[in-house]
């Protein structure tokens, strides 16, 4: 979890499948060492990264929100907030380094490893919702001069 900590398909099933242990047993060891549900332990690791974030950065709040792992602005929020006791902007106002250069988002972005993929329903299901046309296919490039057909063999 350390490692894949960004990624939102990040659940108890996976993590338990790659540890080799059912789901049931695997929540009941985790928390029996570390005092708190994989799912509590996930959230306050990316709340921990978003909090650098947001000291050191430019990026948005939803910006951040989704490169720490979090699907959903709202749950980052209120998350954010349980753990800090501040909203991500709050945090922000409060938290920023006063007098030193923010990294620059596409900065950031890199160190970050970029937003996570989309899947490819994602990009069909938003045409679909706005109408937007499905992109054409590229045209395929020319074959070189003196350069044997397909026919040709």
């Amino acid at each position: 979890m350390d490692r894949e900590w960004a990624d939102p398909r990040l659940d108890l099933a996976a993590v338990a499948a790659h540890a080799g242990y059912s789901r049931y047993h695997f929540l009941r060891a985790f928390t029996s060492v570390y005092g708190e549900t994989p799912g509590q332990y996930l959230s306050r690791r990316r709340t921990e990264r978003a909090e650098e974030m947001l000291r050191t950065t430019v990026l948005s709040v939803t910006e951040i929100c989704l490169l720490v792992g979090f699907s959903s602005p709202g749950t980052f929020t209120s998350r954010f907030k349980r753990q800090t006791g501040l909203t991500p902007s709050e945090y922000r106002t409060r938290n920023q380094r006063q007098g030193a250069a923010l990294i620059p988002n596409c900065y950031a972005l890199f160190w970050a490893g970029g937003f996570p993929p989309r899947r490819p329903d994602d990009d069909t299901d938003a045409r679909r919702e706005t109408g937007a046309p499905e992109a054409p296919e590229a045209p395929e490039a020319p074959e070189p001069p003196g350069s044997p057909s397909p026919s040709q063999g």
